[in-house]
């Protein structure tokens, strides 16, 4: 873990033997990492196969490459195809395939050698979370046949699951130790406050003498803050002080333990990196239009030849809401964004932007940010060009022009930069460049597809922080995203798959209507104990989170004696057992799974 630049791919590119170090030595197993290029695997961050081969072209290639036998090569494939559930796929070029295909794809190729060391750099970016589940239960069990597993993430859930987490800065190791010892390591403990007026409460929070009533930060999700303390006593009685002095009501307070993006935040806090906090220069507000329809879907639908892409959607936001679309790849986001945007016309239905039937009208884009899932900037333009020629197409006077370009460099980190290639930028910079592109013109209705993917948590907790400022501005925000822990920065979630919106509400909403429980078991050989709870009818109830096992029961002291039970008979020691609350990746598989198998009578 560590926030962009911060020298994770460069160590990885050292440890595969692809760069030579300064000084140090870099080994894989006794040997000098280069000497040893043909026992490690190595995951790239961008996808690197040929896209007009086919997938079982592909692997043949690298298996050469590795010099794997033929018989090998097809024996390992079509093993690790079937194992990825890529097998019907064999034959298509890789070109076609899916964002999460591709990254299956990029893996089986990294183990057809099989390499007793596999280097994982943001293996997951793009992929949606029902393929992320698949991907970890892999890796999961890929680690429990003695291959050792490196992987770079900018997703805090995702370290989660690993046995151990080093956090990276300034190309140096901070921290490190399991998730277990590094939450421990806080000393502290989370609150989560609800309430309506979640601005005004936080406003008033940040101002309260940290230090005294022992409140170490203060972070706003979509219908809650999080509160994170080292006394849960006086920070708790401060809370409520403070708010009931501003007439805040307080819906619910309640004690968590911290996750591993709070120790993140403070390693990175304690090397001296704090959240860029530059105010937006706003010119102009659309708080009179709060409460009224900005986006809105009627009937909508959208097929290419017998192909039905989206199916009969209805949808309304409005403005001041941040709105979440979330669903597999392939689940028809994007494609209801480019509707609603008017670039691609909708087979049947209607939608309605800014109050307008005519979505594709000059008036109507004038007031639309919209930042797409691939980079939509000039790669062979310096980062000043790109932003100056992005503010003329938005109308911007030349004194608002210069305003916001160098609003963007400050917002990006990257001021005495502005001359640099815009394609030469890490993924995570371009990112806040083409975000600060979308917003310069303070639309009121903002579309952003994926906006975070492949940035780090500092910087993705600043781009929400600015999300939920546009928000109170009144901006209408639909996002995209693959990552349901910051799904919870919005105040309403659409749940798609098939085409079909098939579930919405507030975070809390959704995850209150999960029926059964959540059980957290410790145990001492956490595979062995999920390959054992884990039924091929219903996998979903059953997933690895490091050392921790997420099961999920229909009956609490039913399920856990049986739990408990089988583990037992099986040598399984059990360490520990709570009941857990559900998580919106819960909430999404099960959902997804109900949709594919629809109860029948």
């Amino acid at each position: 873990m560590g926030p962009d630049g911060a020298g994770k791919t460069t160590t990885f590119q050292m440890l595969a033997g692809i760069l030579e170090s300064s000084s140090g030595e870099a080994s894989i197993f006794g040997k000098p990492a280069r000497e040893a290029r043909l026992h490690t695997g190595y995951l790239t961050q961008t996808f690197s196969l040929y896209p007009d081969l086919s997938v079982a072209e592909n692997i043949r290639y690298v298996g050469d490459l590795r010099l794997t036998p033929t018989a090998k090569i097809a024996e390992r494939g079509h093993r690790y195809l079937d194992m990825f559930g890529m097998t019907p796929f064999a034959d298509r070029p890789a070109g076609q395939l899916s964002g999460g295909m591709k990254q299956k794809l990029s893996m089986v190729c990294a183990l057809v050698g099989e390499p007793r060391v596999l280097l994982l750099d943001e293996p997951t970016t793009g992929v949606d979370p029902v393929s992320r589940r698949e991907f970890w239960d892999t890796l999961v069990h890929l680690s429990a046949e003695g291959l050792t597993i490196l992987v770079a993430t900018p997703y805090l859930d995702e370290a989660e699951r690993c046995h151990r987490v080093a956090f990276m800065h300034r190309g140096e190791i901070k921290d490190i130790g399991t998730p277990e010892e590094l939450r421990n390591s806080l000393h502290a403990k989370r609150l989560e406050l609800r309430t309506a007026g979640l601005s005004a409460a936080q406003q008033a929070l940040l101002n309260v003498d940290k230090k005294a009533d022992a409140i170490l930060d203060v972070q706003r999700y979509g219908d809650h803050l999080d509160i994170l303390a080292t006394d849960v006593d006086a920070a708790q009685s401060a809370v409520k002080s403070t708010l009931q002095s501003a007439g805040i009501h307080i819906d619910e307070l309640r004690i968590d333990e911290p996750i591993l993006e709070n120790v993140f935040i403070a390693s990175m806090r304690a090397s001296g990196e704090v959240e860029t906090n530059v105010p937006f220069p706003v010119r102009r507000g659309h708080h009179d239009e709060r409460g009224h329809v900005a986006i809105a879907a009627s009937g909508l639908s959208k097929r290419f030849g017998s192909f039905t892409a989206v199916n009969n959607i209805n949808l309304e936001i409005r403005y001041g809401d941040i709105y979440g679309l979330l669903g597999a790849n392939g689940a028809g986001k994007t494609t209801l964004i480019r509707m609603l945007c008017g670039l691609v016309d909708p087979t049947t239905g209607s939608a309605m932007l800014a109050q307008q039937s005519d979505v594709r009208s000059s008036r109507v884009h004038q007031q639309v940010g919209y930042l797409s899932q691939k980079f939509s900037l000039y790669d062979d333009l310096p980062i000043d060009e790109n932003l100056a020629f992005f503010a003329s197409i938005y109308g911007l006077s030349r004194e608002e022009r210069i305003e916001k370009v160098q609003w963007v460099l400050a917002f990006s980190g990257l001021e005495g930069k502005q001359h640099q290639l815009t394609g030469s930028l890490p993924g995570g910079w371009k990112q806040r460049v083409a975000f600060g592109s979308a917003v310069m013109h303070e639309p009121p209705i903002l579309f952003l597809d994926e906006p975070t993917s492949g940035v780090d948590p500092l910087a993705r907790r600043t781009l929400w922080s600015l999300v939920h400022q546009l928000a109170d501005a009144g901006a209408a925000v639909l996002v995209t995203t693959h990552y349901l822990d910051e799904a919870e920065q919005c105040n309403r979630i659409g749940l798609m798959a098939g085409g079909e919106l098939i579930v919405e509400g507030s975070p809390s909403e959704l995850k209150a209507r999960e029926t059964g429980h959540l059980l957290e078991f410790a145990v001492d050989q956490p595979q062995k104990a999920v390959d054992l709870l884990r039924t091929p009818s219903e996998p979903w109830r059953v997933s690895q989170f490091g050392a921790r096992l997420h099961v999920i029961v229909d009956d609490l002291d039913a399920g856990k004696h049986d739990a408990e039970q089988k583990l037992a008979a099986a040598g399984i020691s059990v360490i520990d057992v709570r009941e857990a609350r559900f998580s919106l990746e819960d909430v999404f598989i099960r959902a997804v799974q109900r949709q594919r198998e629809p109860v029948t009578a």
